[in-house]
């Protein structure tokens, strides 16, 4: 009898074993389908980078000469207002960072709320940056007010949304894909964003004095209103005006974005995350974040790459105009240097995939030193200056997807040597963005400080050559200095293909015990 309820109970085991395997199969198959994104919230997902990148643009490249030569502040305020308006844009993204940290999960997520709540403010704001007020004093606060104002709304919207790029899907090779989706969408919105702002604006003609007296008076706004004819005053008006219709669409594009990524990207919340309701310490996780060599490591390398060529986008539209002399071709030379960016993306995409990403870093970054040599030592000329734009786009590609592309890698690192503390991916980006932002700052604020210790003259239909000079070190000299301090930094970076790869087999199988032990507990409550 014995006998028989052994077989009889091995029969059962044998019968429902391979039922059993067949629904696990089945189970992992789901999960697996699951974690698939299709192309629509792929693209879903990157159009919610574009308003970043399209109002970052026209700020980057248009806000400066928009400061000097049509709001006619003088040199000295607009580099305040450039220097305090990027510091406190710095400032904002830890902020941002530790409430979002301290949000609790709601029905629409815990990142999307802020996206869709900042959205029509930051509209406004922005607007606002690109209106003249008829203020005979306090124009210096007005744009001071809402250039911070944006950039605080502007962190709350894009936070979150980089963020955003743990929680669409657990795979490593899922987000890669969709940050790819993502950097290509960014750069068309900057080529987007330089189109619509600099056609609008180029379409005008900015008067500009050619009195001879005016480069003997003190540098000041009301200089230049002793000069003023009524012919330049209705020419300024039509500038003005272009600038906030520019400003208009934009902020349509902006919110349209923003519709399009709510409704099309679903935010998922990590399976690790829902076994406790804890909320996250903002503190201890940034002490832990902080400590982190790899995270230090990549921040210390693309500070000064993106300083490089954050310092050449501010001071490349006055290059163009005084320099090299040519007033009405910038807005066409800096949308050349945007289209070649975005049709490169892809092929930097491949080349990170074929060789790694830390080789794509020293090749693509790299390549841009010799055009930003040779735009500064040959004699000016159109079709060459075109082709120097060409070719710098390339590499302005790799140091706009790169870091986006790692950032992830190094956040999986950190998951690996912390299994137990999760929820600080807010912290790792918006601890970048401040670097990189408060850096930016600073060379911002100090550029336009030696243009008006070289003697920029507001309104001037030519610069002095001391200014000429000093336009030369801003988008030549000190951009291939940083990029080579920063490739030397680089090297020290930790995380190359063998170890991203190992890293990611290791990601694998600890989210499978994961799954399994769920599946088993499910299991095990089931038979009971």
């Amino acid at each position: 009898m014995a006998k028989g309820e052994g077989a009889e109970s091995a029969s059962s085991t044998g019968l429902l074993q391979p039922g059993l395997l067949k629904q696990d199969e089945l189970r992992h198959a789901k999960k697996e389908s699951r974690e698939k994104l299709s192309v629509c919230n792929k693209l879903c997902y990157a159009v919610g980078g574009a308003p970043y990148q399209i109002t970052g643009c026209a700020l980057g490249f248009f806000l400066q000469i928009y400061l000097l030569d049509v709001a006619q502040l003088d040199p000295f305020y607009a580099s305040i207002i450039l220097f305090v308006g990027r510091a406190w844009d710095a400032i904002t993204d830890p902020m941002v960072g530790f409430f979002i940290s301290k949000t609790p999960w709601s029905r629409l997520g815990r990142l999307m709320p802020w996206i869709i709540f900042s959205t029509p403010f930051a509209v406004i704001s922005y607007f606002l940056v690109w209106f003249v007020p008829d203020l005979s004093s306090g124009q210096v606060m007005w744009y001071l007010l809402f250039y911070c104002m944006f950039q605080t709304l502007v962190t709350c919207f894009h936070v979150p949304y980089s963020a955003l790029t743990m929680f669409i899907s657990r795979e490593q090779s899922e987000r890669d894909s969709a940050t790819a989706y993502r950097m290509t969408v960014e750069v068309l919105g900057t080529v987007l964003g330089t189109a619509i702002q600099g056609q609008i604006v180029g379409q005008v003609d900015t008067p500009c004095i050619q009195d001879s007296r005016l480069f003997g008076v003190t540098n000041s706004s009301v200089a230049v209103e002793e000069v003023n004819v009524t012919r330049d005053t209705g020419s300024l008006t039509d500038t003005r005006n272009a600038y906030m219709m520019a400003a208009g669409v934009i902020g349509g594009i902006y919110i349209l974005c923003a519709v399009v990524l709510f409704l099309g990207v679903r935010e998922k919340r990590d399976a690790s995350e829902l076994q406790s309701d804890e909320p996250v310490s903002f503190f201890q996780g940034l002490k832990l974040v902080m400590k982190h060599g790899a995270y230090i490591k990549l921040i210390a390398g693309f500070l000064f790459t993106s300083l490089a060529f954050m310092l050449l986008e501010g001071n490349f539209a006055l290059f163009c105009t005084y320099t090299l002399g040519f007033r009405n071709e910038f807005q066409n030379i800096l949308l050349a240097i945007m289209l070649s960016a975005t049709l490169t993306i892809p092929l930097w995409q491949w080349f990170l995939m074929r060789f790694g990403k830390k080789t794509a870093v020293y090749v693509g970054i790299s390549s841009a030193i010799p055009f930003l040599i040779m735009v500064v030592v040959l004699e000016s000329n159109l079709i060459v200056t075109y082709v120097v734009a060409i070719a710098a786009g390339i590499s302005v590609a790799a140091a706009f997807l790169l870091p986006w592309s790692m950032l992830p890698d190094v956040i999986d690192d950190f998951n690996l040597q912390h299994p137990d503390s999760r929820g600080h991916e807010a912290i790792f980006f918006s601890f970048y963005v401040f670097f990189t932002k408060f850096a930016s700052g600073v060379s911002l604020g100090i550029s336009t400080l030696s243009l008006d210790f070289a003697g920029y003259k507001t309104r001037g239909c030519s610069q002095p050559e001391e200014v000429k000079f000093t336009l030369k070190m801003l988008v030549s000299a000190a951009p291939v200095g940083l990029i080579l301090l920063g490739l030397l930094l680089f090297k020290l970076y930790p995380i190359d293909e063998d170890k991203r790869k190992k890293n990611k087999k290791a990601l694998q199988d600890l989210r499978e015990e994961e799954n399994s032990s769920d599946s088993d507990s499910t299991e095990l409550a089931s038979i009971v």
